[in-house]
């Protein structure tokens, strides 16, 4: 089974699955080898990807400028790369 991150140098890779149009922002555990986050946020216009990056920056206790969306702009799957945090992926999970 493949890990939903994985570190390179100072940033760590995330793979998450997200659901855009829920009720409120929360982490909704492991979805195969991703992290799913549900958002309140449309996905319209990209504001569930912005949504998206500010919720991972909060969580990650990292400015927005050190979150990137990589792949997935228009799809359900999504890779975040998050620079400079100090908080170790499974933390967020607790």
């Amino acid at each position: 089974m493949r890990m939903w991150y994985r570190h390179d140098a100072e940033s760590v890779i995330l793979n998450l699955h997200v659901q855009p149009g829920a009720k409120h922002n929360e982490i909704a555990g492991l979805h195969g080898d991703a992290l799913k986050i549900k958002l309140a946020s449309p996905p319209i216009d990209g504001r569930a990807n912005e949504a998206l990056l500010k919720y991972m920056a909060m969580l990650f206790d990292v400015p927005l400028r050190q979150v990137v969306l990589k792949q997935g702009k228009k799809s359900r799957r999504k890779v975040i790369v998050i620079t400079g945090s100090k908080i170790e992926p499974n933390q967020i999970l607790i």
